[in-house]
């Protein structure tokens, strides 16, 4: 399987997906520091979040083989600027947490992650496995 960076703002569902990806019971735990396992760096959100910290993020991004920006369905609106993909020279892929949520907008999120530059876009829920399957066999 391809390692993945997992980017994106605080409560998106990163360390739950990783969680769920690693087949581990879902518990909610803040990540606070950069977490680097066999196949998933996960990071905590306050690096999406604030401008000093993002350049980070795409110097971390050549650990990995794949980059996901997460964005739960239930977010207004998006932490990530049309046409970011472009600065790293990883392939870039979308993921859609918190898909199972009535409150959420999953077709909106997907056009974010369309405008970032994701030419992939999983949509995915952690609690109900959701997409699950699909992002492992994509990584694999």
């Amino acid at each position: 399987m391809r390692k993945i960076i997992l980017m994106g703002r605080t409560g998106s569902g990163k360390t739950t997906l990783t969680q769920k990806l690693q087949n581990n019971p879902l518990k909610y735990k803040k990540t606070q520091y950069i977490n680097h396992y066999d196949l998933i760096i996960d990071t905590p959100g306050e690096y999406t979040e604030t401008k000093g910290l993002g350049a980070a993020l795409a110097l971390y991004s050549y650990e990995a083989d794949v980059v996901g920006l997460v964005i739960s369905s239930t977010e207004d609106y998006t932490p990530f600027p049309p046409n970011i993909t472009c600065m790293v020279n990883r392939e870039v892929i979308g993921i859609v947490t918190k898909a199972d949520r009535e409150d959420g907008n999953c077709r909106k999120v997907k056009e974010w992650l369309e405008l970032c530059g994701c030419k992939k876009v999983f949509k995915v829920s952690s609690k109900t496995g959701e997409g699950i399957k699909e992002l492992i066999d994509y990584l694999s």
